[in-house]
């Protein structure tokens, strides 16, 4: 497995991360021992790197990463890089952001029990809270990094103003933003920012939460518990068109020697600010299949022909539940 160093905070991480949103409750039923199976081939494959989040059932996904790495986190911690984040907090009426101080030390707290570690590796903050300062925020968790229960901070869907006001108290080191074929409003602003400050990126989505693996029909029926099944994405004219697409780029990986979802995945990491891709997995193949994709590189000419497909597409900008 490839591996980087992820900007700033120069922590050695494999090039493709493994991302536990699916195993929160929010993508439909799975079997857990299977789950736990898929991170532990996870290991052998070479990924070192695995991302959760509180939010992610509230202790559900980070419980059973917890588990599946006990071995790691038990005999060899410093080989294994955890990276969670907080900032949600669920109400009677859904989830709100909130990143103040108290909410965040409670949430470190209840993170390194739920994956029953000493420390965080990565702690990223989930979204912008737009009713706490960042300066409060950033106070906070350069406290924790102080305590030593966390060692590094970044953070996920800010844009690169907000990093800028975030890093006057505390700088960050990595972002997390959605990055994927249909998506890729990050290159015009928060990439040429992070490469200017060397901020680690790791990207999630980058098979757009499943249209980019060439599994899905038109007619493709989600569990109710599954996101999907209430996205406009996932339904409609757009839908049926750029699944249209993802059949050009399939044709086109094929001729590469490669699967779809391997070709995607290859896409975002070809961009030279982007240090990680996060890919989630339930199946021992589908991971396999993902971790392919770092042994491709793609030419300047296939990149190319991969824009002249694209550009029947319909872009994708949301909505997903971590929308809130």
């Amino acid at each position: 497995m490839k591996t980087t160093t992820l900007g700033k905070s120069r922590l050695h991480v494999s090039r493709i991360a493994f991302g536990t949103w699916q195993l929160g409750g929010d993508w439909g039923s799975f079997d857990e021992d299977a789950a736990i199976a898929t991170i532990r081939r996870a290991v052998d494959l070479g990924i070192n790197f695995f991302d959760t989040a509180q939010g992610y059932g509230f202790g559900a996904s980070e419980r059973i990463l917890g588990r599946a790495l006990r071995p790691e986190l038990r005999s060899d911690r410093e080989n294994v890089v955890i990276a969670t984040k907080g900032g949600l907090r669920p109400t009677d009426s859904g989830l709100v952001r909130d990143s103040s101080p108290e909410w965040l030390r409670r949430g470190v707290d209840a993170s390194l029990a739920a994956l029953d570690t000493d420390y965080i590796d990565l702690y990223q903050v989930h979204w912008p809270d737009s009713t706490v300062p960042f300066s409060e925020t950033a106070g906070a968790l350069a406290d924790l990094v102080a305590q030593g229960k966390i060692r590094h901070v970044g953070v996920s869907n800010f844009d690169a103003a907000q990093m800028e006001e975030f890093s006057a108290t505390l700088p960050v080191e990595t972002v997390q933003p959605p990055y994927h074929l249909f998506r890729r409003d990050i290159e015009d602003e928060l990439l040429p920012y992070c490469s200017a400050q060397d901020i680690g990126v790791l990207v999630y989505g980058p098979l757009a939460h499943g249209l980019l693996t060439g599994t899905l029909r038109p007619d493709a029926t989600f569990q109710p518990s599954d996101w999907r099944s209430k996205s406009s994405v996932f339904r409609g004219d757009t839908y049926r068109r750029n699944l249209a697409v993802v059949g050009e780029l399939a044709l086109f990986a094929t001729h590469l020697g490669i699967t779809v979802s391997q070709l995607a995945i290859a896409w975002t990491l070809s961009h030279p600010a982007v240090h990680v891709a996060i890919v989630g997995a339930r199946r021992i193949n589908h991971l396999e299949d993902s971790a392919g994709a770092v042994d491709t590189t793609l030419t300047d000419e296939e990149l190319g022909e991969i824009d002249r497909i694209m550009r029947s597409a319909t872009p994708v900008t949301g909505p997903s539940p971590e929308s809130v």
